[in-house]
């Protein structure tokens, strides 16, 4: 992966099926805009948007799974996506995915690559992230 690590969390703050922990992502608008859950005892990461209508899928701050722990959940209109591939299993958005975000979890933290933009010339961006 491309782009400055980042520690999102320690490991022992994401409990199984449990709040996830909400993080700035760039990339997809800023403060809030990425999410880590644990799921099946690995740290999976997405954008925090919905792919039906675009808004952001915890009811409250860090809460994404529903009431069994199986799924999550968008609480706008109730769409269920499976937390391994973010794909919708049921709901407006069927068949549809939550972008991933590449997490990867070693030495009892959780982390993120911070992702390098190149310039456009012209348009005031810098390649730094």
């Amino acid at each position: 992966m491309a782009g400055r690590e980042r520690v999102i969390c320690e490991s022992a703050e994401l409990a199984e099926a449990g709040a996830g922990i909400r993080f700035d992502w760039a990339p997809a608008g800023g403060p809030g805009k990425g999410f880590v859950v644990r799921h099946d005892g690995v740290a999976r990461a997405f954008v925090n948007r919905c792919p039906h209508v675009g808004t952001e899928l915890d009811w409250q701050p860090g809460e994404f799974f529903e009431e069994t722990g199986l799924y999550l959940i968008c609480s706008t209109h109730g769409a269920i996506f499976e937390p391994s591939t973010g794909l919708c299993v049921a709901g407006p958005c069927r068949g549809a995915r939550l972008e991933a975000i590449a997490v990867e979890e070693s030495q009892g933290r959780v982390r993120i690559h911070e992702i390098s933009t190149p310039a456009v010339p012209g348009d005031g961006r810098t390649n730094k992230p």
